[in-house]
């Protein structure tokens, strides 16, 4: 979390982190040490900060099975935002008894720093970031492009500190924050307008703005 608030405190002074989600992808990963994914491997981050990483080989089934997820929102880019975030709740439940983040407790847990399979915000946002890259990839992604994450809050504004993944709509330009930390594992992320992220001041204000839950009645909790 050090470095996240360190970098996000950079971000804040250089860039005003609404650029953040413009940035190459590629800077992110190479912040947080982790090398990319490609159309089959990716690496979960856990621990904290990508303090532990999880080299995974993803088989042909299941990539095939993440092609399917996303094609039920292939009819336009509000569907494929829906389906974006159920193939991250999939995803999440696919690879949690692997990792041992089957358990992971949405939200801060200040005592869960180190712990093999509790992730924080950065691990949400490359883990999310990664599954999207990996789609993209093989092709399956055809509304919106994959960015780099963004954060907001650095304590001085009241706010923790907290990122997320990023989609930009191809045709407009519009960005939408993914975002997973909120809730336990296996949870439907949160999907919601870049600018709203922002401006959240509490994952109860986050929820409300959720398309997730605004649309389709999702529980918040498991």
């Amino acid at each position: 979390m050090l470095k996240f608030v360190t970098g996000l405190c950079v971000c804040l002074v250089l860039a005003g982190c609404q650029t953040q989600a413009n940035r190459d992808v590629g800077n992110w990963y190479d912040w947080q040490v982790v090398k990319q994914p490609s159309t089959n491997r990716i690496r979960i981050c856990h621990g904290f900060d990508c303090h532990y990483q999880e080299p995974l080989i993803i088989d042909d089934g299941s990539i095939a099975k993440l092609g399917e997820i996303i094609a039920e929102g292939s009819g336009s880019a509000a569907e494929e935002r829906q389906a974006l975030a159920k193939a991250v709740q999939w995803f999440e439940i696919l690879v949690g008894p692997i990792v041992g983040s089957d358990k992971d407790i949405g939200g801060f847990v200040g005592d869960a720093s180190g712990e093999r399979g509790q992730m924080d915000c950065i691990d949400e946002a490359t883990n999310t970031t990664s599954l999207f890259l990996l789609a993209e990839k093989n092709g399956f992604i055809k509304h919106h492009t994959v960015k780099h994450p963004v954060a907001r809050g650095f304590l001085l504004d009241g706010r923790f500190p907290h990122a997320t993944a990023v989609i930009e709509v191809a045709t407009t330009g519009a960005q939408f924050a993914i975002d997973s930390w909120v809730y336990d594992n296996g949870v439907i992320p949160d999907v919601i307008p870049l600018e709203k992220w922002f401006s959240a001041w509490s994952t109860q204000d986050q929820q409300k703005l959720s398309e997730t839950r605004l649309e389709s009645k999702i529980p918040s909790k498991k």
